[in-house]
């Protein structure tokens, strides 16, 4: 199916190209390691899918490495144990009776955090979500974001575009990887958002058919923000249910082909370059295999 999408994507690319003067990377994008900036191991995935079946599938797709949060944090540091090359691990904070309703009201969440900060080499809180903005939760997110400044470390936050804001209110210097680019918002909101705050970077878990119109090319909005903001947008996957793992190759396929659309050095730049420098890793095809 893979074959198909890309000879429409070769095929619809060229308006893309004309109006950017630049050759569409196209099949070639098959070339391109990945680095997946949305991955979750949670507890029901266990049984199913080993740490091994993960990183397996994970090399089928040339997904050369990953940014994994799971509930319980558990998982996460399964998975790095397992292949400390390929994952970059960031903490989640929900456990127990602690979830994403709950979470900023369940009692010590910050000690919590900061003890499994110290046990281990987490490079982001999150993903974690703020459904309704309440903010009588003021003190803790400050905390949080101090934190994370002391360890240099983003925020990954699935929220709308207000929350966004709001921490940023409370401190200008934080960093945030906004979670599916803020899954709801309409692009017009995307783009204004990312316009405002030069230093947000955002996944695209869950946008791709947003992006991508099959037969019809990329969308005119996303095309515009993926062209002024090529240097902070990452891809996903977004496997917070089993379902999401029995598809993860046709996910990654669906991102390569929205990718394939793009010059190259944009694509480069999403597909792993981003993430080389937000985590200083060196990312290539040859972690493939590896762990």
């Amino acid at each position: 199916m893979l074959r198909i999408f890309f000879t429409l994507a070769i095929l619809g690319a060229s308006s893309i190209a004309e109006a950017h003067e630049e050759k569409p990377i196209g099949a070639a994008v098959s070339e391109l390691p990945i680095f997946d900036a949305h991955i979750h191991y949670k507890e029901p995935a266990w049984p199913h899918y080993s740490e091994q079946d993960v990183i397996a599938l994970m090399d089928k797709s040339g997904v050369a490495m990953g940014l994994v949060s799971s509930t319980p944090d558990e998982g996460t540091i399964r998975l790095w144990k397992y292949a400390p090359k390929r994952i970059v691990p960031e903490l989640r904070p929900y456990h127990g009776e602690v979830s994403s309703s709950n979470w900023t009201k369940s009692e010590n969440i910050f000690g919590y955090l900061e003890k499994r900060l110290n046990q281990y080499p987490h490079e982001g809180i999150g993903e974690f979500h703020i459904h309704n903005l309440d903010k009588r939760d003021e003190d803790l997110f400050r905390n949080i974001i101090a934190t994370a400044k002391e360890r240099d470390i983003y925020l990954h936050v699935h929220s709308g575009s207000e929350p966004i804001r709001w921490l940023y209110e409370l401190d200008p210097d934080v960093k945030i990887i906004w979670a599916h680019a803020g899954l709801g918002e309409p692009a017009s909101e995307v783009y204004t958002l990312m316009s405002d705050f030069p230093e947000l970077l955002a996944d695209t878990s869950l946008r791709e058919f947003e992006i991508l119109k099959i037969g019809d090319g990329i969308d005119p909005e996303w095309e515009k923000i993926v062209f002024d903001f090529q240097d902070r947008l990452m891809v996903g996957s977004d496997t917070w249910v089993n379902g999401r793992w029995d598809v993860y190759g046709s996910i990654m396929d669906s991102n390569r082909l929205w990718l394939s659309y793009f010059p190259r050095e944009v694509a480069e730049k999403i597909a792993y370059k981003n993430a080389e420098r937000v985590f200083s890793r060196e990312i290539s095809m040859e972690l493939i295999g590896q762990k």
